[in-house]
């Protein structure tokens, strides 16, 4: 395996396991409908691979996404934890997993053609671009390859991959989300949404969600929609920029894991008062969500999403298809968390024990 890993978080995530530690929530679970009970951890660690029996013993894997970021650091961490359990069974896996600095349809096409002429029993995307990528996608299977996609991103409805792991309600976290700051605003103000890149289908579903939400209540209003290319500090410059042009802000919707944070550093240093809510489990953005600069945010299972792709990778390299096995798309689920969250995240996730 190759690729940029989080060790701060690597490093909690042991420490978890061996304590048996649990995130708790109270927030909300869009892929059940029903509130989180104190029993579910937002993030599920402990996992045992399925009955499956592979084919063979060795096997090796492409798998390439968005951007190099933390939060594919997470999914990452679930893929290791399959491989062991792999090894401990006789079965050795090698993949490699890598990812451009910047998000690019371009660097990801290239990165996939490379894919197309080594040795791979599987390719894995994280779709960057839905338009761009999903012909690409159909090209490698049409020339022989196994292909599937995983992460939060999924490839166009018709496109021939044979299955994805992930997140399969992004549409709906953008309605979940928004509509906690609609609840919170009293249903009136002006909204501001940060979307992510171009053309990410994840992003863009959840950018949808929340326009579709704030365009049903007659006293809200969106003014300003920028993408920030999953950079904090381009975030922070739109969000600035946002707060200048309309100081009157109530809200923010961030679409993604980078710009709850460079939107809650621009509304501390301008002293807004601004809702804020968004997307995933980066630390600085827990740290503002425990302090109350961030209202909520919806925390996807990164860790569920890498197990889980390591075993559906296998099923298809032996020329399984989605059914009895696995299915087409294996969804992995969201939870909102709030204030009195923040903390047993930051502990489990990044062993931040302050108070």
């Amino acid at each position: 395996m190759s690729g940029k890993l989080n060790n701060i978080f690597r490093k909690a995530l042991v420490v978890a396991i061996f304590l048996g530690v649990a995130v708790t929530s109270t927030g909300y679970s869009t892929d059940t409908g029903i509130n989180v009970d104190d029993s579910d951890s937002v993030v599920d660690f402990v996992h045992s691979l399925d009955d499956y029996e592979p084919a063979k013993d060795k096997y090796n894997f492409y798998f390439t996404y968005k951007i190099v970021h933390p939060w594919w650091d997470a999914v990452a961490l679930g893929m290791e934890d399959a491989q062991r359990k792999y090894l401990e069974k006789g079965i050795v896996i090698t993949y490699e997993y890598m990812a451009p600095d910047a998000a690019s349809y371009e660097d990801q096409t290239k990165r996939l053609l490379q894919a197309k002429e080594g040795n791979y029993d599987v390719i894995g995307v994280d779709v960057a671009d839905e338009e761009k990528i999903s012909p690409v996608l159909d090209s490698l299977m049409e020339s022989g390859n196994k292909v599937m996609t995983f992460s939060s991103s999924d490839a166009s409805l018709n496109c021939k991959r044979i299955a994805y792991v992930g997140n399969t309600h992004n549409y709906q976290d953008g309605v979940d989300l928004t509509e906690a700051l609609c609840e919170k605003l009293g249903y009136k103000g002006k909204v501001g949404i940060l979307v992510g890149s171009h053309g990410a289908p994840c992003h863009e579903d959840r950018a949808k969600g929340a326009k579709d939400a704030i365009s049903k209540y007659k006293d809200m209003q969106i003014v300003a929609v920028e993408y920030d290319n999953d950079s904090i500090d381009t975030a922070y410059d739109l969000a600035k920029q946002m707060l200048k042009d309309n100081p009157d802000i109530a809200g923010f919707v961030c679409c993604n894991m980078s710009n709850p944070v460079g939107t809650a550093r621009a509304v501390t240093e301008l002293g807004s008062k601004a809702v804020i809510v968004g997307m995933d489990h980066d630390q600085e953005a827990l740290r503002y969500l425990k302090d109350g600069v961030i209202y909520c945010l919806g925390v996807q299972d990164c860790y569920s999403i890498g197990f889980d792709t390591l075993q559906v990778a296998v099923m298809i390299a032996d020329g399984n298809q989605p059914g009895a096995l696995f299915p087409e798309k294996t969804d992995e689920r969201t939870t909102i968390i709030y204030q009195e969250d923040a903390a047993p995240m930051l502990e489990v996730l990044y062993g931040d024990m302050a108070q």
